[in-house]
């Protein structure tokens, strides 16, 4: 295998393939087509509700080009109305704290690239293109170029349908009748169950939710979010060492 120096000065990645294929861009984008349903359904209910709290079709797309992470921004559209901005950045950094773990796993992978490459692949990264592009250097045929033709291709996605969302919103502007106060829920379940896979993981869950219920019940405005996704992680990480050290 060719040394860390010399993938540096080639441009080629961990595994010394080459890294600025522009047919691995374009197969990450084509990848990401299979995924273009869901996508695009999940952030047309985004910007639907963006309008629904009180942001404009502008705010609601900037938010989407700016933090692009589904989950933290229905967080931060849940506390919106009801916290401060300062709450609403808490959340969504506490949210969005599992990219720090993604973007340490698959680093490794950009080494030679240029930082304005790495930084666009790390603020593009999203759970989807995370997973196709871990698969694919698990096979050994990944690269760099394939990572960023999936981030932009879900990023292009979820951008604009995000932004047909919000003017969906502004055409109906009652949306109370349709009750997407429902959505935040059933969302989030719908992420989290594939997520439950062991004991550990299924502790983590009915912490979590059994904190932000009675929470929610006995505690003033948002704060419940963040203390019970802080100690339910709490949960996780005591449970993991305990089961590493039985």
């Amino acid at each position: 295998m060719a040394s860390e120096s010399n993938l540096s000065r080639h441009g080629e990645g961990v595994e010394g393939r080459p890294e600025g294929s522009p047919a691995s861009f374009r197969a990450g984008l084509v990848s990401t087509l299979a995924l273009a349903p869901g996508v695009i359904a999940f952030a047309l209910v985004y910007g639907l509700t963006a309008r629904q709290v009180g942001l404009s079709s502008g705010q609601a797309w900037l938010m989407s080009l700016a933090v692009f992470a589904g989950a933290a921004q229905f967080s931060a559209l849940q506390v919106w109305s009801t916290s401060g901005g300062g709450m609403v950045v808490l959340v969504t950094l506490v949210v969005n704290l599992r990219y720090l773990l993604m973007s340490a796993s698959i680093a490794p992978y950009l080494r030679g690239l240029s930082r304005g490459r790495r930084m666009l692949a790390a603020f593009t990264l999203s759970d989807e293109s995370y997973a196709l592009a871990t698969a694919r250097f698990a096979a050994g045929s990944g690269s760099s170029a394939y990572l960023l033709g999936a981030n932009l291709g879900l990023y292009f996605q979820w951008g604009m349908a995000s932004l047909a969302g919000a003017l969906l919103g502004r055409a109906l502007p009652d949306l109370g009748p349709y009750r997407l106060d429902l959505i935040f829920p059933l969302a989030f379940l719908g992420l989290l169950v594939p997520l439950v896979r062991d004991r550990i993981s299924l502790a983590v869950a009915v912490v979590a939710g059994g904190l932000a219920l009675a929470g929610s019940i006995l505690l003033p405005g948002k704060w419940y979010i963040v203390l019970s996704g802080l100690a339910a992680s709490l949960v996780g990480v005591a449970s993991e060492v305990r089961w590493k050290h039985s």
